[in-house]
């Protein structure tokens, strides 16, 4: 179980290595200075570019994938109106967390508003479950305005990248924990702390059970939700949805009420329960999801099929 150590600024990460990598922070940067609208044409751009280049043709093809396997009812012609919003939200994310790091308090609130704040309003732990929306960033930064929490996050390999979203979530965050670090994340919610908190990826085969997700049966779903709610059984679950408005005009984050888990005794009950509170979440805003994660890669048995051939 790994304990986090949070990185710091290191003067070697001013060696001619990182240079292309600062130079492109600080265009990232100095991009965030143009008036909204002009940083949603700029997403829309490298929307487009993103669908030319080699890993975003995978992706979006992993994307479709996901899509067809979840909603099995929809038309071909539905799925690729999903497909091509999601592929704008794919940009616009790249806009939308440089948003989130940079951008003033003041230009956070001109832009974003929160509905359901009240839920929030409790003394009791809160296990915040934030779906991998491409707005996440964002909505981790909505909510810390009006309630700053514990963030969890998964280190990134390249130091002066780990460095820099650590930097800009602790904009949002009174602290940050890595995702393994569940002991952590358990001391944080019986102080009565809010930690964020996302059960709906593929971590791979260990610490997990299979239930259902959409339309497919047996899903790779993670057992931390029942460690942290079996260790901490006075947190509320409260789930939230960060959403781009569809006329572009800004963003509402949508906080929902407490999940009861209380009556759910084992890792399968809570597994299924969690998995419906992340599609309630998701269907707020289909086209907004990370679709372009490899959600069902897990099978049940090793030397089942894959998904994805």
């Amino acid at each position: 179980m790994a304990k986090t150590t949070l990185p710091r600024f290191q003067w070697s990460f001013l060696q001619p290595k990182y240079w292309l990598l600062w130079f492109g922070i600080g265009l990232w940067r100095a991009l965030l200075l143009l008036p909204y609208p002009c940083l949603v044409q700029v997403g829309r751009a490298l929307s487009g570019l993103f669908a030319h280049l080699g890993v975003g043709k995978k992706r979006l093809k992993v994307a479709r994938r996901n899509l067809e396997l979840c909603f099995p009812t929809f038309s071909a012609e539905k799925i690729d109106e999903l497909l091509k919003a999601n592929q704008l939200s794919v940009g616009m994310a790249i806009i939308e967390t440089g948003m989130a790091w940079f951008w003033s308090d003041k230009r956070i609130k001109k832009w974003c508003k929160i509905e359901g704040a009240e839920h929030l309003n409790t003394q009791q732990g809160i296990l915040l479950v934030g779906v991998h929306f491409l707005t996440l960033e964002l909505g981790a930064r909505i909510i810390g305005l009006h309630k700053p929490g514990i963030g969890v996050y998964r280190p990134n390999d390249n130091p002066v990248f780990d460095w820099l979203q650590v930097r800009g979530r602790m904009r949002s965050n009174k602290a940050m924990l890595d995702r393994k670090d569940l002991r952590g994340m358990i001391k944080a919610l019986r102080r009565g702390e809010m930690i964020w908190y996302a059960p709906d990826h593929d971590y791979g085969r260990k610490n997990v059970v299979f239930a259902p997700f959409f339309a497919v049966s047996q899903t790779a779903t993670t057992t931390g939700s029942y460690y942290l709610l079996h260790s901490a059984p006075k947190s509320a679950v409260i789930p939230f949805a960060p959403v781009r408005k569809g006329d572009f005009s800004g963003y509402v984050l949508k906080v929902s009420p407490a999940v009861d888990f209380s009556a759910l005794k084992d890792e399968q009950q809570i597994a299924c329960q969690m998995n419906q509170v992340v599609e309630k979440e998701i269907l707020k805003a289909v086209d907004q999801y990370m679709w372009m994660h490899r959600r069902f890669k897990t099978r049940p048995n090793e030397n089942d099929p894959s998904l994805y051939l």
